[in-house]
């Protein structure tokens, strides 16, 4: 099975509340983040989220990504990127998912691993060498998603063994099935995994939120411009701070 409901360790224990204003954040999403084709385009018209039809999606926040390398060099390169992390996308992440959880709201979660101790099940871009290249078999320690944003007993988990969160799992008939139409997205790499489930998302006509703060890209270059990229057309950056102000939650 590709989607399953996960209990957690410890899952019962709240993450502790981190208050955030719309104010907090110096961001405007109808005019931020604007590509060379949106630069002179409408301000898009106001977002209705209702509860019943909005889910939110974490995708690939796994432990296998938040260990330092033991290479000087390699942990020196992505120390911005694991500060990132630890103070803002990690913190912002388990209060949006406390906030949806207090309110009745759909929270799931992917995550990268494959089926087989072998790996042969993966997709080809996880085969290939580089950084890129993934063996995870789906019981091992550092293929679990990190503990501060673990999936609470009875949420939709999906394995995948692909970029996109749509393309190797049934999860698109599942946000179907429940009548979700507006799913909020969360995760790493920006320019990634999030990059292809937004895309495959917008292609089955679901309307997709991409929350700025709570997403990562290897540098915050990768993920600025990843986020132009991305907006307008498949979907709407946004902060949490705006997004939460929105939904009223």
């Amino acid at each position: 099975m590709l989607l399953s409901s996960l209990l957690s360790p410890g899952s019962h224990n709240e993450p502790a509340h981190i208050h955030i204003e719309a104010t907090d954040i110096n961001m405007n999403w109808k005019t931020d983040y604007r590509s060379f084709y949106y630069e002179g385009a409408a301000e898009p018209s106001d977002l209705l989220l209702p509860a019943d039809e909005t889910a939110l999606l974490s995708i690939d926040v796994q432990n296998t990504y938040m260990r330092p390398s033991e290479n000087p060099l390699e942990r020196a390169r992505w120390a911005p990127f694991h500060k990132r992390m630890h103070e803002v996308v990690i913190p912002a992440t388990a209060e949006l998912q406390n906030r949806f959880r207090q309110h009745k709201m759909e929270v799931l979660h992917a995550r990268i691993a494959c089926l087989l101790e072998d790996g042969k099940d993966r997709s080809l871009s996880q085969k290939k060498p580089g950084w890129n290249y993934l063996l995870l078999p789906k019981e091992r320690e550092d293929a679990q998603i990190v503990a501060e944003l673990a999936p609470r007993e009875g949420e939709i988990v999906a394995t995948k063994t692909t970029d996109s969160a749509l393309t190797g799992t049934n999860l698109r008939l599942v946000l179907h099935n429940m009548g979700i139409k507006n799913v909020v997205l969360t995760g790493i790499f920006t320019d990634q995994c999030i990059s292809s489930t937004v895309r495959s998302l917008a292609d089955e006509s679901f309307n997709v939120i991409l929350v700025e703060d709570c997403c990562a890209a290897g540098t915050d270059e990768l993920h600025q411009k990843e986020l132009e990229i991305l907006n307008m057309i498949y979907c709407h950056v946004i902060s949490s701070g705006e997004l939460l102000n929105i939904m009223g939650i």
